[in-house]
Parts: structure tokens; C-alpha cells; sequence
């Protein structure tokens, strides 16, 4: 059974290999180019923004496969926060950090 302050330690950044991971929970909806400039609509259950060598990944569900997926942020156009409706459309990587930042704050301590 997972208690309150195991949860707290599963939500404390943490490093894995050269990547910071910043953990946080959103529903997002964004226009989004793939690697071969193809664009997308995705909605994605985000669940961590990890930093890393020349690039910030949003991290999360992909509601369309059910499956873990890291976008890379400087390919996402407009992105909505689905549960408040705001719209960002300029410096997403840093509204996304700051994001990440108010989710630290706001989690328990653990114990």
C-alpha cells in the first residue's frame, strides 16, 4: 500500500542520467511538429517536463495510443491547458517550468 509520504518521493525531481525530471500532472492539448516536420494535433496527461542537454521534454500519456511519450518542447506550436483553458503561445518552455516549479511547491513533504 503506498502511503502519503512515499507519494511525496515519487514526486520530488529527481536525475536520471543527464536529464533532470521535474514532476507535475496537467491535461494539455498542442499543435505539434514531429521530427519530419509533420504536424499533429496531441492531448496528452503530462506527468513530469524533463530537462536535459539542449532540450526540455514534456512528458506524459498520449491519449491517442494510452502510451508514454516525450515531446520535445521547442516542437509544440500553441499549447491549451485543457483544465483551465488558458492558451500559451510564446515561451511554453519556460511557462512549462514555471508550471513545474508551482507543483514542487505545492507537494507534501516527505516525512
Amino acid at each position: 500500500m503506498e502511503t502519503h509520504s512515499n507519494k511525496a518521493i515519487e514526486d520530488a525531481p529527481r536525475d536520471e542520467g543527464n536529464w533532470r525530471v521535474l514532476p507535475f500532472e496537467g491535461h494539455f492539448e498542442f499543435a505539434y511538429l514531429d521530427v519530419a516536420g509533420r504536424p499533429s494535433l496531441r492531448h496528452v496527461h503530462a506527468l513530469e517536463v524533463k530537462v536535459g542537454p539542449a532540450k526540455l521534454l514534456l512528458g506524459g500519456v498520449d491519449e491517442e495510443t494510452g502510451t508514454y511519450r516525450g515531446f520535445r518542447v521547442d516542437r509544440i506550436g500553441t499549447l491549451k491547458d485543457a483544465e483551465t483553458g488558458e492558451v500559451v503561445s510564446r515561451n511554453i518552455l519556460d511557462w512549462l517550468l514555471k508550471r513545474a516549479e508551482r507543483h514542487a511547491r505545492r507537494r507534501p513533504r516527505a516525512a
